[in-house]
C-alpha cells in the first residue's frame, strides 16, 4: 500500500526553478515538499551561469557572502571572436546591481547551496531518489501526485503541485497541457578539454565559417559547446572522431595540442536544443514554471535565470494564500500573467539570433563580414549596456517580496 503524505505545496524537480521555489515558499511559512528523482545534483553540462539578477537575489536573501565562497569564475564581459578579431558583446560593469559580473559556477554547487539553506527551514522537505509518476485528480482539479521513492510508492496530497521538471516535463504531459514548439536550427555538442596556464582567462565564443564554439573557463579545463545544425549529430558521429578534433582545432587554434584528449565519441555529449512554451501554464491545482513552461535556447545562458525569476514570482504571488489555505485558481494564473511576457520577449530575441545569425554561420563555407550588430557594438561601446541588461538582468527582474514566515 502506498504511503500517503501531505503538504500545502509539492514541487516536482530539484533544478533551479524547483529548489528555489521550494526554498522561498518554505521560508515564507508554506509547508513544502520538493521531489528530485536523482540521488544528487551532480550532472554535467547543465546551465552554469549565475547572472547578476540571481546574485542580487542572493543579496536580498542575506546569502551573498556565503554564496560567493563557493568555487566560481567571474566574467565582467562576454566576448566573441570572429577569426582573429575580438568583439565585446556585453559589459556588465555598469549594471545597477551589487554584483556586476556573471558567475560561472557548476550548477550542482548552486543547487547544493540552495538545498542546504532550505533544509534549515522547518516547513521544507526534500525527497531525493523520488520520481513523480502521475498526477492525482479529484473533481477536475489536481490534488497532488503519485511518486516512487526508495521505500516504494508514495501518494502526496497538496493544495498546489508545481511542475518544475524541465523541458521534457512528465507532469506537464500528465496534465495534458499543449506545448507550442518554436523551433531551433541547432544542437550543441558538449565536451571538456584541459586548460593550460597560458590560455586566455575569460569565457568567450569563437565563430568561423560553418562553425561556432562557446568556451567556459573552468580553471583546470574548458567546458566547450560546439554548435551544429539541428539533427546533425548522428551523421557527425558516423564519421571519425579525428574529423571532429580537426574541426575544433581549426576554430580554436590554441586547443590543437590537446584535442587528442577526446578519445572517442563517448567523450562528447549531445544537447538537443528546444525552444517552446505552454499556452496555459496552469490547471486548477497545478502550475508549470521554468523549462516546463518555456524551454529556452542556450543563447545568452539565460534559461537558469529565467527559471529562478519564475520561482521568485511564484513565491511572491502565492506564498500568502498557500500558507493561509485560501489559494484560488486566479492566484495561480497570476504567475503566468507576471512571467509570460519576459519569457516571450526573451524567446523572440533568441529566435532572431538563431534564425538570422546562427543559421547563416552554420551554412557558410567562406569567410564573411561581422554582422552589423557586432560592428556597432565595436564602434559604440556604450551600446554594450543593452545586451548586458538583457543577459544580466532580463526583461522583468524579480525581487524577494515573500516575507519570512
Amino acid at each position: 500500500m502506498a504511503q500517503t503524505i501531505s503538504a500545502r505545496c509539492c514541487v516536482v524537480g530539484g533544478g533551479p526553478a524547483g529548489l528555489m521555489a521550494g526554498f522561498l515558499l518554505a521560508r515564507a511559512g508554506v509547508e513544502t515538499i520538493v521531489l528530485e528523482k536523482h540521488a544528487d545534483f551532480l550532472r554535467d553540462f547543465r546551465g552554469d551561469t549565475i547572472h547578476p539578477s540571481t546574485l542580487q537575489l542572493m543579496f536580498e536573501l542575506g546569502l551573498l557572502d556565503a554564496f560567493l565562497k563557493l568555487p566560481h569564475r567571474k566574467a565582467f564581459q562576454l566576448s566573441a571572436w570572429l577569426g582573429n578579431r575580438k568583439f565585446v558583446v556585453a559589459d556588465f560593469r555598469r549594471l545597477p546591481t551589487l554584483c556586476k559580473f556573471v558567475a560561472f559556477m557548476p550548477q550542482w554547487d548552486f543547487l547544493d547551496f540552495i538545498a542546504g539553506e532550505a533544509k534549515k527551514l522547518p516547513n521544507f522537505r526534500l525527497l531525493m531518489k523520488t520520481a513523480a509518476e502521475g498526477l492525482l485528480e479529484e473533481d477536475g482539479r489536481v490534488a497532488g501526485l503519485r511518486a516512487r521513492g526508495p521505500e516504494g510508492e508514495i501518494e502526496i496530497r497538496a493544495d498546489l503541485t508545481i511542475a518544475a521538471d524541465g523541458r521534457t516535463s512528465l507532469m506537464r504531459e500528465s496534465a495534458g497541457l499543449a506545448v507550442e514548439n518554436l523551433g531551433a536550427p541547432m544542437d550543441v555538442l558538449w565536451l571538456e578539454l584541459r586548460r593550460e596556464a597560458d590560455d586566455p582567462e575569460e569565457s568567450f565564443g569563437r565563430v568561423a565559417p560553418g562553425r561556432m564554439v562557446a568556451m567556459i573557463e573552468r580553471g583546470a579545463y574548458w567546458q566547450i559547446g560546439y554548435v551544429i545544425a539541428k539533427g546533425g549529430a548522428q551523421a557527425l558521429r558516423s564519421r571519425s572522431i579525428d574529423e571532429f578534433r580537426d574541426a575544433i582545432a581549426d576554430c580554436v587554434p590554441f586547443l590543437a595540442d590537446r584535442v587528442e584528449d577526446l578519445r572517442d565519441w563517448e567523450d562528447v555529449n549531445l544537447l538537443s536544443v528546444q525552444v517552446n512554451r505552454l499556452k496555459d501554464w496552469s490547471r486548477p491545482g497545478l502550475l508549470c514554471i521554468g523549462d516546463a513552461a518555456h524551454a529556452m535556447s542556450p543563447i545568452g545562458g539565460v534559461g537558469i535565470n529565467l527559471a529562478i525569476q519564475d520561482a521568485v514570482a511564484t513565491a511572491n504571488l502565492l506564498a500568502e494564500p498557500l500558507a493561509a489555505g485560501t489559494l484560488r485558481d486566479a492566484d495561480v494564473g497570476a504567475v503566468q500573467k507576471r512571467r509570460e511576457f519576459p519569457a516571450r520577449v526573451t524567446q523572440r530575441m533568441q529566435l532572431f539570433i538563431q534564425n538570422r545569425m546562427i543559421r547563416s554561420v552554420l551554412a557558410a563555407d567562406a569567410p564573411f563580414e561581422p554582422p552589423l550588430a557586432l560592428r556597432l557594438l565595436d564602434v559604440f561601446p556604450a551600446l554594450r549596456q543593452l545586451p548586458a541588461r538583457l543577459i544580466g538582468l532580463g526583461v522583468r527582474p524579480e525581487h524577494i517580496n515573500s516575507s519570512r514566515g
